[in-house]
């Protein structure tokens, strides 16, 4: 498993938005933003 220490930028990302657009870490750039991470529904672990 890999962790990220506080303070480290995040990588660079595009991810599905819950409206099914994309969003880019570079359409956030200069923002203040939070990135959540959960296990899909129904999977192991």
């Amino acid at each position: 498993m890999s962790t990220i220490d506080i303070g480290t930028s995040a990588p660079t990302f595009e991810l599905p938005a819950d409206d099914g657009t994309r969003v880019a870490s570079a359409d956030l750039a200069g923002s203040a933003y939070v990135l959540w991470f959960y296990g899909k529904a129904d999977t192991p672990g």
